[in-house]
């Protein structure tokens, strides 16, 4: 049992109660009783708001499931549709033309384009390593990854393998920032002298600074689009012995921000988790963040990178940061958490929890209170997803009024993200703008919690089209085009990000080179990337194109209408063979079990998971809740039959088995099923996703985390 410490007529976890009066409050010197007596205000005021909210949910969920009931078996007619949405209050009538207001926002976030990682907060290894993404070597992403035809050979360096990458690397710099003559792979020597490079530049002011001697630097900063590149010379290192200039590596500028998760790819479901959660933001935001791990049979220490420096070409000093620009997301208005109780013995809201410990924490930024520096605008930057329409962004802004009121900051000194990943978001997204127009700093579309929530709401339709053809749905393409284009219309551009989705294959950066561009080629400033490398890699897209400069092209654009937007992705004329259902069974149980049995037994919420075909795929909440709910479909609309749904978990659980055969923390599934908690979770997902409040997967995740925490003696005493 959890041991609670009552205050203020609340409950707190003593793990959450201890953090908070021993690691939060004191830099802060914030008084701990005002504090509890603020923070218990706060959950009285707004956790009948929110309920109310999830309510209206509930209520639109059920008109709109009895609208389909009526009219099974007959083509949805759309203006007929439309007007029963307006009518039921799902669709809101459009503002007026307006824009943003948004103030001190940092540059990475307003006026510059590249990649953006996403990390699960509880992982602290992983957490510096996006952190310290804002800076990647070209010649290491290019040799170890599939960016360039071929593999290096094993068994130490291969000089094959890096002459091609050294030719790729430079063929980049003649791309991005040419010579005035020649090529970057003739050149013998780079000098500054006067201010000025040698060999000079077709656009010298490409040219940024330098470190060392001009006469013989170690590091040449260029600028390109807004980001830098470093050329490091060392002739005396391995790499740059054999290079007639000396060049030992080319560094991009890569994550220009990175969003620390707390919710799709984490799995804390009680105080225990949350304090570890938030305890990782706090490293972050004092900058002491440590983290050690094996390495050859090494003990290696990863700590967040300083500060770099340069000599400008004026003579003065050029600083640049060394890190991301973070923000942290939180969870959505869903979800509640034992970590608080309120007079009831009711969980609290766990967004409300995260509003205010998220900026209790960043204050000790915004304080100057650690060895490094966040923002340099005086922002705290939170994500807030799976956000149901503008009421709800409303009420989102209201919770961040409130956390200012109880800290003292100035109002809209917390910044939100809006993530357009629900269908009402992206229905009424200027309306949702407007609502937190005074703080938004980012909109991002989520390809994969659009389409669950896409499926969710028309559940009652029909059986939708089988889940690979979801991307050339008619809505899709709207969505994505809409989300940019209202964006640029509410002013977002210079003020804040327009993203765009994952690239869940961390292996395939061939792939993703070749495909990824089109993020930018839709005015997007952002798109996320699965790992350090791919953001060094999809960089190079942001000097290969002008985000800002296409942006003018997009607003010229027609807005794509309504009618596409709302067009349901049902299956035509049903008539799959018995082949094809069970393929569609298998890939999806398979998606599933990979990925909830780590959640459930082990506490992963993020990792790359094996797919049906063995390609390792980034999994989180996201893609859980497409397979569950189009699993759930089919059932629902007799395109497949119970046994099944049964028949493809169990074949595919034995398959799962194998693959993680390699992990001695792995519990296999298969042998029993019936006592596998992990497997019991993956098929309630399945048989209890029509019942499940929006299609979430978190509250059936949580269950049965919670039920293998108490089995395995992991719950706080």
């Amino acid at each position: 049992m959890t041991d609670y410490i009552s205050t203020k007529g609340i409950k707190v976890a003593a793990p959450l109660h201890a953090f908070v009066e021993e690691k939060i409050l004191p830099p802060l010197g914030k008084n701990s009783d005002a504090f509890w007596s603020g923070f218990a205000a706060l959950l009285r005021t707004l956790t009948p708001e929110n309920k109310a909210l999830l309510a209206k949910r509930d209520a639109l969920q059920a008109q709109i499931d009895a609208w389909h009931v009526e009219r099974r078996g007959r083509p949805v007619d759309g203006a007929e549709y439309q007007a029963f949405l307006q009518d039921i209050g799902y669709l809101v009538p459009e503002p007026e033309a307006f824009a943003i207001g948004t103030e001190n926002v940092d540059p990475e976030i307003a006026t510059m384009a590249g990649p953006q990682l996403v990390v699960p907060s509880l992982n602290s290894r992983f957490v510096l390593n996006a952190a310290n993404a804002r800076w990647g070597s070209l010649y290491d992403a290019f040799y170890g990854t599939d960016a360039l035809p071929g593999k290096a050979n094993p068994g130490g360096y291969d000089e094959k393998r890096g002459q091609q990458v050294i030719e790729a690397a430079k063929a980049f710099l003649d791309e991005a920032v040419p010579l005035a003559e020649g090529s970057h792979a003739d050149v013998t020597g780079y000098q500054v002298k006067d201010g000025v490079l040698t060999p000079p530049l077709a656009d010298p002011s490409s040219f940024a600074g330098y470190v060392g001697d001009g006469n013989e630097p170690s590091v040449i900063l260029l600028k390109h689009n807004g980001l830098h590149i470093e050329i490091h010379i060392d002739r005396n290192s391995r790499i740059g012995s054999g290079d007639k200039t000396g060049v030992a590596n080319v560094i991009l500028e890569a994550a220009l921000t990175t969003i620390v998760d707390l919710e799709d790819s984490v799995a804390a479901v009680d105080a225990d988790d949350k304090v570890a959660a938030y305890s990782n933001w706090l490293g972050l935001m004092r900058g002491d963040l440590t983290a050690e791990f094996q390495k050859d049979e090494r003990t290696m220490t990863r700590a967040l990178e300083p500060d770099r420096s340069y000599t400008a070409p004026d003579g003065g000093t050029l600083t640049l940061p060394g890190r991301s620009l973070l923000f942290v997301r939180s969870v959505g208005h869903l979800m509640t958490n034992p970590a608080v109780l309120m007079e009831d013995d009711s969980e609290a809201f766990e967004g409300l929890l995260d509003a205010v410990f998220t900026a209790a924490i960043g204050m000790h930024d915004l304080n100057g209170l650690g060895r490094l520096r966040n923002s340099r605008t005086g922002s705290i930057y939170v994500v807030k997803p799976k956000m149901h329409g503008p009421e709800e962004a409303a009420f989102t802004n209201r919770l961040f009024d409130a956390v200012e009121d109880l800290f003292g900051l100035d109002r809209h000194t917390i910044k939100v993200g809006v993530m357009d990943e629900e269908r009402r978001t992206s229905a009424n997204l200027a309306a949702c703008i407007k609502a937190v127009k005074d703080r938004i700093v980012f909109i991002n579309t989520g390809f994969l919690d659009r389409t669950g929530d896409e499926m969710h709401t028309s559940m009652q339709a029909g059986p939708m089209v089988p889940k690979g053809e979801m991307k050339t749905s008619t809505w899709i393409a709207a969505y994505e085009a809409r989300n940019v284009a209202i964006g640029l219309a509410c002013g977002l551009s210079g003020r804040a990000q327009i993203g765009k989705g994952m690239w869940a294959a961390p292996d395939m950066m061939a792939d993703m080179m070749e495909q990824k561009i089109g993020h930018p080629k839709t005015g997007a400033n952002t798109a996320w990337v699965p790992s350090p490398t791919a953001a060094t890699l999809h960089a190079i897209h942001y000097h290969r194109l002008d985000v800002f400069a296409r942006r003018i092209e997009v607003a010229e654009q027609a807005l794509p209408g309504l009618d596409k937007l709302l067009t349901i992705p049902l299956a035509t004329g049903v008539n799959w063979s018995e082949e094809q259902i069970m393929h569609e069974l298998d890939n999806n149980a398979q998606g599933i079990l990979g990925y909830v049995v780590r959640w459930i037994d082990q506490g992963v919420g993020c990792s790359k998971v094996p797919d049906i075909n063995d390609v390792g795929l980034m999994e989180d909440r996201a893609t859980l809740r497409i397979s569950s709910q189009h699993m759930a479909n089919w059932l629902l609309h007799g395109v497949c039959s119970a046994d099944q749904v049964d028949d493809a978990l169990l074949r595919m659980a034995a398959k799962v088995d194998a693959q993680n055969s390699g992990d001695p923390a792995y519990r296999p599934m298969s042998a029993d099923p019936l006592t596998s908690i992990a497997f019991q979770a993956a098929r309630a997902l399945v048989f209890e996703g029509v019942a499940q409040p929006n299609g979430y997967t978190e509250p059936l995740l949580h269950k049965f985390r919670q039920q293998v925490k108490a089995r395995d003696g992991l719950v706080a005493a």
